[in-house]
C-alpha cells in the first residue's frame, strides 16, 4: 500500500463518519444455505478451490536453512516441504513411491535424504530416487526416474510457501500472476522479515465461508464482542476493495474519525484501523499497529475447518523473555476475540439442519461478504 492510498482510504473512512453512512453496495443480497451446508458442494469447492488455486502451505521462517524440511496436512494432502542445499524450496507428497508409506514422520527437521520407514527405499530433498534395498534382484528394470516423489507446484512469495495441492498439475507455480494487484500490499507489509511468535490450532464446526464471512464487516461487533473489542471500533463502519479475486477490508478503530483534526503527514492507517487481506481461498491477515495475523485455514468437510492462527512479529522484535511474553498476550487477545466468531460461526452451522432460512440476508453494509462469495462461485465455474 503506497502513501496516497493509506490517505484516501482514511480520507474516505473520515468522509463516512461525518456523514454518519455505512460503507453501502447498491443492494441487499442472498447466499443460499446450500453453499455452506452441502457435502456435494464442499466436494466441488475442494476440486475447484482447494485443489487448483495456490494456498499457504507454511511461513518461509519454518523452513529457515538448507537443507531443512516441514512435513503436514495441506487441503488434505500429506505434504513435504523442503529447502535444499540451494535454498529452493520444493515440495512433494509424503508418501514413499514403493508402497505408499509415510515417507517422513517427523514434523520438521534437517535432512538431505528422507528414508521410508517401511522398506527403507530413499530419495534425495530434490526428489530423486537415490537407493532402493536390494534392488538388482527385486526391481531389475527399475525405472528410477519413474519413481522420484511426486512434485506439487511450488513459489515462494512474501514471506509464505505457496503449493497447489494436486500432483496431477504440473509446471512452476506463477504466484505473481494469482495474488495480482494485492501483491503492493502485501509487499508493504514485509511478512518475509516477520517469523512466527506464537501460534493457535483450532478445530471449529463451521464450513469455511461462514468463518470468513465473520471477520470482513464490522456489523456484529457492537452486538457480538460487547465484552471484547467493541469499545475500540465505531458501530458498523468499514470499507472493502477488490483485488481481483482477494479483498482488502479496513475495520477503522474509534481513533480514525479524529484524524481529521490532525495533519495528513501523521495518519497512519495500522495505528487506527485493523486492515483484513482476504486472500483466496484461505489465507487471511489481519494486519495490527505492530504485528500481523495469520489466519490459515484447512477445510476438511462442510462442516469441519481447521484454522492455525499465528502472530507475525517483526524478527527484530522477537528477542528477549519480555517481548516473547508481549505476543502471548496479544495472541490470546486475539484468541478471546475470534473464538467469539467461532462459537457464533458453529451455533450458525447447526442452525442450517432446521430449514429455518433458505437463504443468507446481506445487508448493503455487508457488500464484502456477497463479493466473496460471488468471487468463490466464479472460480468454481471455471
Amino acid at each position: 500500500m503506497d502513501r496516497s492510498e493509506e490517505i484516501r482510504l482514511i480520507r474516505e473512512i473520515i468522509g463516512l463518519a461525518e456523514q454518519k453512512s455505512a460503507y453501502l453496495d447498491e443492494t441487499i443480497s442472498h447466499s443460499p444455505i446450500s453453499r455452506y451446508s452441502s457435502p456435494d458442494r464442499f466436494a466441488r469447492e475442494e476440486a475447484a478451490l482447494f485443489r487448483r488455486q495456490p494456498v499457504v502451505a507454511a511461513h518461509s521462517g519454518e523452513l529457515a536453512g538448507p537443507e531443512s524440511f516441514v512435513t503436514r496436512l495441506v487441503m488434505g494432502l500429506p505434504v513435504l516441504l523442503v529447502r535444499d542445499g540451494a535454498g529452493k524450496v520444493r515440495a512433494f507428497l509424503n508418501v514413499c513411491r514403493h508402497r505408499g508409506a509415510k515417507l517422513e514422520r517427523d514434523a520438521t527437521g534437517c535432512k538431505r535424504v528422507f528414508t521410508c520407514p517401511y522398506h527403507g527405499w530413499s530419495w534425495t530433498n530434490q526428489g530423486d530416487l537415490r537407493a532402493v534395498p536390494q534392488e538388482q534382484q527385486g526391481f531389475p528394470d527399475l525405472p528410477r526416474a519413474e519413481r522420484g516423489l511426486r512434485r506439487l507446484p511450488v513459489a515462494e512469495a512474501h514471506g509464505f510457501i505457496w503449493i497447489i495441492a494436486n500432483p496431477e498439475i504440473s509446471g512452476p507455480l506463477n504466484i505473481d500472476d494469482w495474488l495480482g494487484p494485492v501483491s503492493d500490499d502485501l509487499g508493504w507489509l514485509d511478512l518475509a522479515n516477520h517469523k512466527i511468535a506464537v501460534e493457535t490450532t483450532i478445530e471449529v464446526k463451521a464450513n469455511w465461508k461462514v468463518l470468513v464471512e465473520g471477520g470482513i464487516e464490522a456489523y456484529h461487533f457492537r452486538v457480538a464482542h460487547a465484552k471484547t473489542i467493541a469499545p475500540f471500533f465505531p458501530d458498523n463502519l468499514s470499507t472493502y476493495c477488490c483485488f481481483g479475486p482477494h479483498i482488502r477490508t479496513v475495520l477503522p478503530r474509534t481513533t480514525m474519525p479524529d484524524l481529521a483534526n490532525t495533519p495528513e503527514a501523521e495518519w497512519q492507517i495500522r495505528r487506527d484501523s485493523n486492515v483484513v487481506y482476504t486472500v483466496i481461498p484461505t489465507t487471511q491477515f489481519l494486519v495490527q499497529q505492530d504485528h500481523v495475523v495469520w489466519i490459515n485455514a484447512q477445510p476438511r468437510a462442510q462442516d469441519h475447518t481447521t484454522l492455525r492462527i499465528a502472530t507475525l512479529a517483526p524478527a527484530s522484535r522477537l528477542d528477549g523473555d519480555e517481548m516473547q511474553a508481549h505476543w502471548v498476550r496479544n495472541q490470546k487477545i486475539t484468541m478471546a476475540t475470534l473464538i467469539e466468531d467461532f462459537d457464533l460461526g458453529e451455533e450458525i452451522q447447526s442452525g442450517f439442519a432446521s430449514g429455518g432460512n433458505p437463504s443468507h440476508l446481506f445487508g448493503r453494509f455487508e457488500g464484502a461478504l456477497n463479493r466473496f462469495n460471488l468471487t468463490v462461485e466464479e472460480l468454481m465455474a471455471g
